[in-house]
């Protein structure tokens, strides 16, 4: 009788995955056995000492040049040199969100009771104005699940890290202490469109795994090789499987969930989401189209530049109807989706090719995502009583009440907008470039499509500028209400957040080349295939 063989697990390879998970688990026992007066004091070390300790050691990894070649925990992870960096950057954007989670006032005292209620009242004075300490943990989850998502080699893998990544962020948006209903709206809202994606995800990783008889992405891209590239079941499992990841990033025409979601959730959580989920969403879509479909790039590319030119027109067109600052961020946030889909487009080719592309991605999405945890850092501190003021009217004369505020904002959105001396301005200009030169590699038969697209992109980006312009003029050049928004005494964590996403936005503006020499030493060992 043959024994079942010991699964091998790298457990040093995969330490800052088992760190993140335990310090959650620790958290859930927290919440289950301490006092309640002592949680909070417990969750946030343990939280913020968890994510430092995750991004030491995928340092430790990187100087001592540990970067896997083959596949960890049976097949199933790949923490490769991309790996790695998307790890880096979001357990970066993590900690930063957990210092802005901290501040006192975002998170209601207890969901189960009904707005407006006396159980919420009660629930206020039992807690001592103490939200939820469930979020910590709740947040190291979808942490966790973000750090799984990209690293993932099978389908079902990253269905997995799917669902651990989404199902907290479901319940979190629905934590918001104040505009309780529509924090509740946004998170059923986003339940309910998410489970459709993730649907739509598992039902393609079937489809796609009856053409293929296996879910590794190496698996799939040789079946590629050896069968028919047009089987119907094959073009049905990947048409669901874009549904699922297209979903994530919030590329058009599957964008109507974010506006919403991030207008309700807790703005801490919206920083997070905007930067941490698009990060990690993104490099899920990078590994399945270059290592699971890379032999099949001349039927998705065609599809993809379609989703990519009409993700950043319709992200641009929209924010400009927008009346109210987290909506506006929120297209703002479909509009780089759609940006960083051109990068997508440019893995074609040569290895060199590929690697030049990928670090366009890379660099491009750690510089958005510091300037987006700091835009939101600012709008938590904007208030009105019954909350953010999130009517841009309310932002009028924001400079002459608040200089430095609103000067540091306005910096932000000259970022967004790729203003040149800015972080933003070199991440899209990498990731032009990438898609142009992509355009003239041999046996490239999308060569003139691709400089279309990054036309469609610089007449989107300008576009977005006026959105972005336009409320540094409503902030600098319209005299302030009298009846106008409170500026909230920002506490040290704020302070730390707003600061490091303004020296990283100015520093990478003026002295590119660090950053652009870390994602091209991560982006040159490419993925494991």
């Amino acid at each position: 009788m043959n024994s079942i063989p010991a699964p091998t697990i790298e457990y040093g390879t995969l330490a800052p995955l088992l760190v993140v998970f335990g310090a959650a688990v620790i958290g859930v026992l927290v919440e289950a056995f301490a006092p309640r007066y002592l949680r909070k004091a417990i969750h946030v070390p343990l939280t913020l000492l968890s994510l430092l300790g995750a991004f030491a050691l995928v340092l430790v990894q990187v100087l001592r040049g540990q970067v896997s070649t083959k596949a960890s925990a049976m097949g199933a992870i790949a923490v490769d040199g991309p790996s790695l960096f998307i790890w880096g950057v979001i357990l970066v954007l993590s900690f930063v969100c957990v210092l802005l989670i901290n501040d006192e006032g975002h998170f209601v005292a207890s969901a189960a009771a009904v707005p407006g209620s006396a159980d919420e009242e009660e629930a206020e004075v039992a807690s001592g104005g103490v939200g939820h300490t469930e979020v910590y943990p709740l947040v190291l989850f979808a942490v966790g699940g973000m750090l799984l998502f990209p690293a993932s080699h099978d389908l079902l893998m990253m269905f997995v890290a799917l669902e651990v990544m989404s199902l907290p962020l479901y319940l979190l948006c629905g934590l918001a202490r104040r505009r309780r209903l529509l924090s509740q709206e946004a998170s059923m809202k986003y339940f309910l469109l998410g489970a459709f994606s993730s649907a739509f995800f598992l039902y393609g990783t079937a489809m796609v795994y009856g053409y293929a008889g296996t879910v590794t992405l190496p698996g799939i891209n040789q079946a590629l090789s050896a069968g028919a590239a047009l089987d119907p079941l094959l073009m049905i499992g990947l048409a669901l499987l874009g549904v699922g990841l297209m979903f994530k990033i919030g590329a058009a025409p599957f964008q109507a969930w974010k506006p919403d979601v991030y207008q309700g959730a807790p703005t801490p959580i919206t920083a997070l989401m905007a930067s941490g989920t698009l990060v990690a969403a993104v490099g899920a879509v990078l590994r399945v189209f270059w290592v699971g479909l890379g032999n099949l790039d001349w039927n998705w590319r065609p599809v993809i530049w379609v989703i990519a030119a009409l993700t950043m027109v319709v992200g641009s067109v929209l924010a400009i109807t927008q009346t109210e600052i987290k909506r506006m961020l929120a297209y703002s946030s479909i509009a780089h989706a759609g940006f960083l889909l051109v990068g997508v487009m440019a893995t074609f080719g040569s290895a060199q090719q590929n690697a030049v592309s990928l670090k366009a991605i890379l660099f491009y999405l750690a510089v958005y995502g510091i300037t987006t945890v700091g835009a939101f850092a600012i709008v938590t501190l904007v208030r009105d009583p019954g909350g953010e003021a999130g009517h841009l009217s309310r932002w009028a004369g924001l400079g002459k009440r608040a200089p430095i505020l609103a000067g540091v904002f306005a910096f932000f959105l000259l970022a967004f907008a790729g203003i040149p001396l800015t972080s933003g301005f070199f991440g899209k200009y990498a990731v032009f470039a990438a898609a142009l030169n992509s355009g003239t590699q041999p046996g490239d038969s999308m060569g003139g499509w691709m400089a279309g697209l990054v036309v469609v992109g610089v007449v989107a980006s300008a576009i977005a500028a006026f959105f972005y312009v336009r409320v540094i003029v409503l902030m600098f050049f319209s005299e302030p209400a009298a009846d106008g928004p409170a500026i909230a005494v920002p506490s040290m964590g704020t302070v730390a957040v707003i600061a490091v996403a303004l020296l990283v936005t100015v520093g990478v503006g003026l002295y590119p080349e660090s950053m652009l020499g870390v994602a091209n030493d991560a982006a040159r060992s490419l993925f494991i295939r």
